[in-house]
């Protein structure tokens, strides 16, 4: 028994290396070479450290390589662009997918497993049948011009995370409701005071899966944004695909590295509360 125990973590173990492995090389190959002088990667050092240390490849591609015909500024802007519409999307989308999730749960209305079939539906839809009627819509509404239309669509895009809250806020005990509901308060005094507070470990959730989700978005950010406001993901596309006569791969790797930090590094602050929300989320639903 004790045998067979062995052999199933051996199993277990080996399991979890290869999918380690898996995700960690492609890290590792653009980090290493990320600090490697041009010569040493076309010589054929891909894999090991390097001989000689340089951190000109991000100094580059932070502030120096082109993305384009004239416009040889790296991706600072582009990064800017992507805190700029992220940051104000994720916290109005959560705020919102948390009230909607609380109302479908606490406030029985006509039709609201309908208004949940409708979001849920939404969600599986491919991206690229929203983009032209998105285009027509946001020239029409004069927002074709800023970072706010972009903001808009994340927004909505995000409402689908009513489900997660609608799931955490079933057991939510009612009783505080109704007890808030005899003191007076109201449908927003009662979201705001009484169950927000009580949603953290959701709240952690959905707000790192929606950072994610919007920091790595590329066609909305392509068809949608205005060529000065495009974002991070579309700043690295065009620096990879900018015509040279010798491909600077170190300068390439520290450019995808620098679009990759913002969500390793929310991840990694907040990656044990992701964990707890899950768990909370699935006991609570």
């Amino acid at each position: 028994m004790k045998h067979e125990s062995g052999a199933w973590r051996f199993v277990i173990y080996a399991v979890l290396a290869i999918a380690l492995g898996f995700f960690a090389l492609p890290a590792w190959f653009a980090l290493v070479n990320s600090f490697k002088p041009l010569e040493e990667i076309y010589a054929g050092n891909v894999f090991g450290l390097p001989n000689q240390w340089t951190v000109q490849p991000w100094v580059k591609a932070w502030g120096q390589a082109c993305t384009g015909a004239g416009d040889c500024a790296g991706l600072s802007r582009y990064f800017l662009n992507s805190v700029l519409t992220v940051v104000p999307a994720t916290v109005i989308g959560t705020l919102w997918g948390c009230f909607n999730g609380y109302v479908l749960a606490k406030w029985r209305f006509a039709r609201s497993e309908a208004v949940l079939f409708v979001l849920m539906f939404g969600s599986f839809i491919p991206i690229g049948l929203f983009l032209f009627p998105l285009t027509v819509i946001f020239d029409r509404l004069g927002l074709s011009n800023s970072l706010a239309g972009l903001i808009v669509v994340y927004v909505i895009y995000s409402l689908p995370t009513a489900l997660f809250f609608k799931n955490y806020f079933v057991g939510f005990p009612g009783e505080l409701i109704k007890a808030a509901r005899i003191d007076g308060a109201g449908l927003f005094r009662i979201f705001w005071s009484i169950v927000l507070p009580t949603a953290r470990p959701i709240l952690m959730v959905v707000v790192i899966m929606s950072f994610t989700n919007i920091w790595n978005d590329f066609l909305f950010a392509l068809v949608l944004a205005p060529f000065e406001s495009q974002t991070v993901t579309v700043g690295l596309n065009n620096l990879i695909n900018v015509v040279e006569e010798r491909a600077e791969y170190n300068v390439h790797m520290a450019a995808a590295l620098i679009a990759a930090l913002p969500t390793a590094l929310v991840y990694i602050a907040a990656g044990k509360h992701f964990v707890r929300g899950l768990t909370s989320g699935a006991v609570k639903g």
